[in-house]
């Protein structure tokens, strides 16, 4: 009798990775997110930047520094290539998929009623700013109607300062015919409590706009895990007078 044909160990681990990932790709159709664990859904991010690579090891450990799916993706460059196994190709991956969560997020919000809209709107700010690893200064336009016309960047600094100045805020209000502002910044401490600065160049801009007939609706500190904020903290109010 003929001796039976050693298997190849290394065809028996390509067959055990590929059918691996036809079940959790077959799971996400079937359940969608909430179907997967965070490292389920990285490793389906993964294998399309290393093919050949089992990545269960790699997208554990993206985790464990990181945090969560959100905290990976958001992560510096610098801090990804200090993982052994992370490239540029992952790297373009991670860019691909944050580029798409957010063009998605602004399309389910830009001319749209902010208030009617106010989940998906902070949504969308999470997803913008919540893992920079600097404070951003961002003021959402909108027209009377409430619609948002434009969301832009007023300021950018250090990891607990952004430099915000009400009159260069209210010259691009006023050359975009808006009517009314959400202001939106993040605390890359992640901890979005207002600090005094936060709340007296808060008032200074509600105090300028409110020369201009031009509401502010509210604004947002967003933490890495939470948000406040201002109108539900009783702090959007003109300031008291001195006497």
């Amino acid at each position: 009798m003929g001796q039976e044909k050693q298997k190849d160990p290394r065809k028996t681990q390509d067959n055990s990775r590929l059918g691996h990932r036809k079940r959790l790709r077959l799971r996400l159709r079937r359940g969608g997110n909430t179907a997967l664990h965070d490292y389920e859904l990285l490793e389906l991010i993964l294998f399309r930047a290393l093919p050949r690579r089992d990545v269960k090891p790699l997208a554990r450990d993206l985790l464990d520094r990181f945090g969560d799916l959100s905290g990976v993706l958001g992560a510096p460059e610098a801090r990804l290539l200090e993982v052994n196994g992370i490239g540029q190709e992952v790297i373009t991956e991670f860019r691909l998929i944050e580029a798409v969560a957010l063009d998605f997020g602004q399309s389910r919000i830009m001319h749209k009623p902010a208030l009617a809209n106010w989940n998906q709107m902070i949504s969308y700010c999470r997803t913008k700013i919540a893992e920079k690893n600097k404070e951003e200064f961002h003021v959402l336009f909108l027209d009377k109607k409430n619609h948002i016309i434009a969301d832009e960047m007023m300021g950018a600094g250090t990891v607990d300062h952004a430099p915000v100045y009400p009159r260069e805020v209210m010259k691009r209000a006023l050359e975009l015919n808006a009517s009314a502002l959400i202001l939106v910044h993040n605390h890359p401490s992640g901890d979005p409590t207002p600090s005094k600065a936060d709340i007296d160049m808060t008032t200074k801009l509600y105090e300028l706009a409110s020369q201009f007939n031009i509401v502010v609706h509210d604004h947002l500190i967003i933490g890495r895990a939470s948000e406040v904020s201002f109108k539900n903290l009783g702090l959007l109010e003109p300031r008291a007078p001195d006497f």
